[in-house]
């Protein structure tokens, strides 16, 4: 509303809602650094976990970063852009949630403070965005280069991926199939070698240990033998994908056969069978004794294939049907006509298993797979959720390495060190903006003073030790050992993380936090008015 002359001149709808200037960026700050002070607490090895539960009533016990902000309902619009910042995160390197969601309230709690200081918002954006060019180039300077094929180095990364998951001595049994999986699915692109983590299949299951947990070495399909005479085992397996229905087909327009003998019944029936039979007889010709169809299967069909001894399947998944490919080496065939021995993929074993109490098909050893399954085993559901979490981790930050193949020292030693540039950089940028790339360096510091936290040492002991360790020459790899309490090196504690994680994290961290400072007006729409009671529609009586 405005006035002009003393008369009021309305301009936004009644019941819309404005706040501006200092209180619409005080109000955007808080909601944001609530979200981060929800989940600083579980970062590290000694983080702790969040119970969620939902409005149905269902329960998930998580530390992981991206599953807590998803699961919590957020109503307000800044806070929902931190969840943006998670979800980024997680779609584009599938780790460092929690990092990236700490960064960027750390970053919004220094900003408060300086505009509290008459720093002007476009100041402090521009200083972050500085300060943020400059970390990333430091990180890229200080980042080790990594031999994909050294194993070792790639299992290292997989375990601090899981650093913070509740599963005990498996980690170092989850790191290895993680290594495993990713090098199986690596392909070239161009220039560069991707690992595509959508052809790893994971599948969880109750019961049994964490260390149960395997590498299928071809796919899992949770699914049964179509027949109960068909044979439930089969080795040498030689396997055809079909994405064509074994059954009749209905015409697409309406038909009507009229029938004036029995005779003529018989016919019709035996010409249908005639046809099914051919269909089978095209198959056991390719020399196919696995039949993996995504559409139905008639019950002639499974009758003649039985009868020949070939194992089918039905209603298989699409996106389960295009890694079988990959997994076996066959071609998908949607004419039967098209069937030869050379579209068949192979597998040393094709088998129906009862896990649990379902049935389920597995394919396995197959000579060259570019897809794998990992079957996950724990004893409780909460455990096998967050078990299947810390492998997503862990597959994640191998597939970041593939990608740029570049590990930097974790325990928040790189962090203390692009903190300890990022302040001797501070002063070549000068005037306001040295005081915004000065409060990036502190952000970049509240990693290992969470890390200590969390751990219950002492926050200001740890980061002056971390700072007089990476003063000296040698101390690029000093960082927290939360199990000792002492600043150690990395390097021999095997703590190495992705560059690329920490890159985006840092990116996405800056590029949050700019938005919401440059915020300083919220105009929220009006709630439309409730329906008058009685105006509900009745229910009509038929």
């Amino acid at each position: 509303m405005a006035y002009l002359a003393g008369q009021p001149i309305i301009i936004l709808k009644e019941g819309t809602g404005r706040t501006g200037g200092r209180d619409a960026q005080r109000s955007n700050m808080m909601a944001a650094r609530i979200l981060g002070e929800i989940v600083k607490s579980t970062l590290g090895p000694r983080g702790m976990d969040k119970m969620l539960v939902d409005t149905l009533g269902d329960v998930t016990v998580t530390s992981d970063g991206a599953t807590v902000l998803d699961e919590v309902e957020v109503q307000h619009p800044a806070a929902k852009m931190m969840v943006e910042v998670a979800k980024t995160q997680d779609d584009e390197v599938g780790d460092g949630t929690t990092t990236a969601v700490i960064l960027t309230s750390e970053l919004l709690r220094k900003a408060e403070e300086l505009l509290e200081d008459d720093v002007h918002p476009t100041t402090i954006v521009s200083g972050f965005k500085k300060a943020s060019d400059k970390a990333v180039e430091t990180l890229n300077k200080l980042s080790k280069t990594v031999d994909l094929a050294d194993k070792a180095t790639l299992r290292k990364v997989a375990a601090t991926a899981m650093s913070g998951r509740e599963i005990g001595e498996a980690k170092e049994h989850f790191a290895g199939i993680a290594v495993e999986a990713v090098r199986h699915v690596i392909e070239r692109r161009g220039e560069s070698e991707v690992a595509d983590t959508d052809n790893i299949q994971i599948v969880k299951k109750e019961g049994r240990s964490l260390l149960d947990t395997q590498l299928v070495k071809g796919m899992i399909l949770d699914k049964e033998v179509v027949h109960p005479r068909m044979p439930k085992k089969i080795e040498n397996a030689r396997i055809a994908l079909l994405d064509c229905a074994l059954e009749v087909e209905k015409t697409e327009f309406s038909a009507e056969i009229r029938i004036t003998d029995p005779s003529q019944v018989k016919a019709f029936m035996d010409e249908e069978t005639r046809m099914m039979k051919t269909v089978t007889e095209k198959i056991k010709a390719s020399g196919a004794n696995v039949v993996l169809c995504q559409k139905g299967v008639d019950d002639m069909v499974q009758h003649f294939l039985a009868r020949d001894e070939i194992m089918a399947v039905r209603r298989i998944k699409k996106s389960d049907m295009e890694k079988l490919s990959r997994a076996t080496g066959a071609k998908i065939v949607t004419n039967l006509d098209d069937l030869t021995s050379e579209t068949l993929g192979r597998a040393s074993l094709v088998e129906e298993r009862k896990i649990g109490d379902d049935k389920m098909i597995f394919i396995e050893g197959c000579r060259n797979p570019r897809s794998v399954a990992i079957l996950v085993r724990a004893g409780l559901e909460k455990l096998v959720d967050e078990a299947e979490r810390a492998m997503d981790d862990a597959l994640s930050a191998v597939a970041a390495v593939v990608a740029k193949n570049k590990v930097v020292y974790g325990g928040g030693a790189i962090e203390v060190e692009l903190a300890k540039r990022l302040r001797s950089y501070g002063p070549k940028v000068g005037g306001r903006e040295q005081l915004a790339v000065e409060a990036f360096a502190e952000t970049l510091e509240a990693i290992p003073r969470i890390l200590a936290e969390n751990a219950g040492l002492d926050p200001i002991d740890t980061i002056v030790a971390l700072r007089a360790a990476h003063d000296r020459k040698t101390g690029l790899a000093a960082g927290v050992d939360v199990r000792s309490g002492k600043v150690r090196e990395m390097v021999r504690l095997g703590v190495l993380d992705p560059t690329l994680v920490k890159e985006q994290a840092v990116k996405s961290a800056a590029e949050a936090a700019s938005m919401i400072i440059r915020i300083d007006d919220v105009i929220t729409a009006a709630k439309p008015p409730p329906p008058p009671k009685g105006a509900e529609e009745e229910t009509p009586p038929y």
